[in-house]
């Protein structure tokens, strides 16, 4: 059983909880890869999946895991609903509730939004991204994703490559990852550094060559045009001559390290394409983790309340 009743950041778990997840996620993985790939697990939960923001593989993934889990599921999207006419978040989700739903799968554009429903309602509440603050599934898909790689994840070398401060999946993958025993470094241009990264325990380098030759595994993040209120690099093409992640720079190293990417790619910009589909780039197993991880995470959360 989860030590809590939400999950609303990696910041909220314990190390047991995470390896709960992962072991969970395991039986999971089977259930998905078999000719039946749905269980009656959770065949008496309503979920509403609650999109303030847009999302394509968060939310498939999320509905692909619920309806692997036999849920009754209930989408919601912002665009097409009375909060285009001033109805208040609480007002909004209230609203759902009265439907009789059990748990909601929140994504929405200010930091803390799940925290303050977490205060206000009884449904369980699981983060599917909020602001620039955490994206925990995505950390857990992550670090399980890595762990079935390399074995475990304790002792391995992990460097974030990329916007560091517009990204909430950064963050969430800096918790998870130190909890299960990594280190972390960060790597990406000086004014996408956040200035209070390093109190976090997490090592800083400017220098993208000397951060893959440090690390077992590069998690590459791509821009985050669309939260960034100034200008922080003069364009992509320069972005992509000083940290972009190409086949010329891995080769250069002398060793070979296992590359990930949460998605979307920007293919040329972070990453170019024979990298993102060469044998050590484990991004479409990431995918495929993400939907036995979020089964597990809302499997072991309708759990804690029955």
């Amino acid at each position: 059983m989860l030590s809590t009743k939400h999950l609303l950041g990696i910041k909220d778990l314990t190390p047991e909880d995470l390896h709960l997840i992962f072991e969970t996620a395991d039986n999971f993985k089977d259930v998905i890869n078999r000719p039946i790939k749905k269980v009656p697990s959770l065949r008496d939960i309503t979920i509403a999946n609650v999109f303030f923001e847009n999302s394509t593989r968060t939310r498939l993934s999320f509905e692909l895991a619920e309806k692997r889990l036999s849920a009754d599921v209930i989408n919601f999207s912002s665009a097409s609903s009375s909060v285009k006419k001033g109805e208040t978040l609480l007002d909004t989700v209230n609203n759902i509730l009265s439907m009789k739903v059990d748990m909601i799968v929140m994504r929405h554009s200010s930091p803390g939004a799940p925290h303050f429903l977490s205060r206000h309602i009884d449904a369980n509440i699981v983060n599917a991204g909020d602001g620039t603050h955490e994206h925990p599934t995505q950390a857990l898909l992550d670090s399980y994703s890595i762990r079935e790689k390399h074995g475990d994840v304790a002792g391995k070398k992990v460097v974030i490559v990329g916007d560091i401060l517009h990204s909430r999946v950064a963050l969430s993958n800096i918790f998870a990852l130190q909890k299960l025993g990594a280190e972390v470094m960060v790597c990406g241009p000086n004014t996408l550094i956040p200035r209070y990264i390093r109190e976090l325990g997490v090592k800083v380098e400017l220098d993208i060559k000397k951060a893959l030759q440090w690390c077992d595994i590069a998690n590459v993040l791509r821009i985050q045009m669309e939260r960034q209120q100034t200008k922080n690099f003069p364009s992509t093409r320069e972005y992509a001559m000083y940290y972009g992640v190409n086949k010329q720079l891995l080769e250069s190293l002398d060793k070979e390290i296992t590359i990930m990417h949460p998605g979307p790619i920007n293919r040329g910009v972070e990453l170019t394409s024979d990298v993102a589909d060469a044998d050590n780039a484990i991004i479409l197993d990431q995918v495929e983790n993400g939907v036995a991880v979020r089964m597990a995470v809302l499997y072991l959360l309708a759990g804690r309340t029955q």
